[in-house]
């Protein structure tokens, strides 16, 4: 059952209260406190177990918000709001004083965005201010996007949960560098490279050197319990078979290109040929093959164009050295 009025009204009146509530947005389902609540907001880190210089999104309920949150907005970031605003677009910008200085991991930067999800939009209306909010999950590990996966993983960290249904999207937002003359993509999502240029006329870079912390630059981000290995498409069935015969038990990302290939492995998951279907499951595949009881998974990358430039830069966290390493 997704959420009535009656929860958007008890969730905005936890928000006020300096409480945390999970909701869901197009991307993923989102930790949220209230943005200009210090406590509130360290409460998100603790529940999360995320390092505090790692800022977090403040989302906003329109573009005409925007001057209350960051000062010295540039023309192009207005034009990039004006054209992706309610939708997965997040714009880092020099920060505005509501802003907690918890939110932004101590930085003069704030990252914002309008969400494109009618239940967050409602929340933000009935709350009336900023919600900070990172991905509602333990830090580093796969995104949620159904209510389930947030009780799954919090539990009484939260103390109220928005149920949206499933997250249309699926990866998190694009978050662009607008602080510069130039902007720059700091981290693929769901609105595309591609979609950006056109609006702005001219070629974006990506992950480009900067010294602006944004959310899900960690080396490894986005994991499953089981270690994630990255091989080229025509050496995922030999990989994985390999893997299995050593003793592992082996799921297997199968892409499109290779449907009906038999694998002998302890799972396998079928990858839809569309990027957007790909990455709208993508993280109910890597948590659907942690429940099979998997410990390793044998995945290649997409085509690194649209939506596969976001889904290749989650499988290459999802794969990246752990802190145990």
């Amino acid at each position: 059952m997704t959420a009535g009025i009656n929860d958007i009204e008890r969730a905005a009146g936890v928000l006020r209260g300096g409480g945390l509530v999970a909701f869901p947005t197009e991307t993923v389902y989102g930790l949220g406190a209230d943005a200009e609540d210090s406590a509130a907001v360290a409460r998100v880190f603790q529940a999360k177990g995320r390092p505090p210089s790692h800022p977090l999104i403040v989302h906003l309920g329109g573009a005409e918000q925007l001057g209350d949150w960051a000062e010295d907005v540039p023309a192009t970031a207005r034009l990039l709001a004006e054209r992706f605003w309610p939708g997965p677009l997040t714009l880092v910008l020099r920060r505005g004083r509501r802003v907690s200085p918890e939110a932004t991991g101590g930085l003069e930067t704030v990252a914002v965005r309008v969400p494109g999800h009618p239940v967050a939009l409602a929340l933000l209306s009935a709350f009336g201010g900023g919600i900070a909010a990172p991905s509602a999950n333990r830090f580093g590990s796969v995104s949620p996007t159904t209510a389930g996966h947030v009780r799954a993983e919090l539990g009484d960290a939260v103390d109220f949960v928005l149920d949206g249904g499933p997250c249309e999207v699926g990866v998190e937002s694009t978050i662009v560098d607008a602080t510069g003359a130039v902007p720059s993509v700091l981290r693929p999502g769901g609105v595309t490279r591609e979609d950006l240029e056109a609006v702005l006329g001219h070629p974006l870079a990506v992950g480009s050197a900067t010294r602006v912390r944004v959310p899900g630059q960690h080396p490894s981000h986005y994991a499953p319990r089981a270690r994630v290995v990255l091989v080229e498409p025509e050496k995922i069935v030999a990989e994985a078979e390999l893997a299995q015969e050593l003793g592992h038990r082996v799921g297997v990302f199968l892409p499109a290109s290779l449907a009906g290939v038999e694998v002998r492995a302890h799972a396998v998951v079928a990858l839809p040929a569309s990027a957007a279907a790909y990455a709208r499951g993508l993280y109910g595949f890597l948590r659907e093959l942690d429940q099979r009881g998997c410990d390793l998974i044998v995945a290649s990358l997409p085509a690194e164009e649209g939506l596969g430039l976001a889904i290749a830069n989650r499988l290459r966290r999802a794969a990246g050295p752990r802190p145990s390493d």
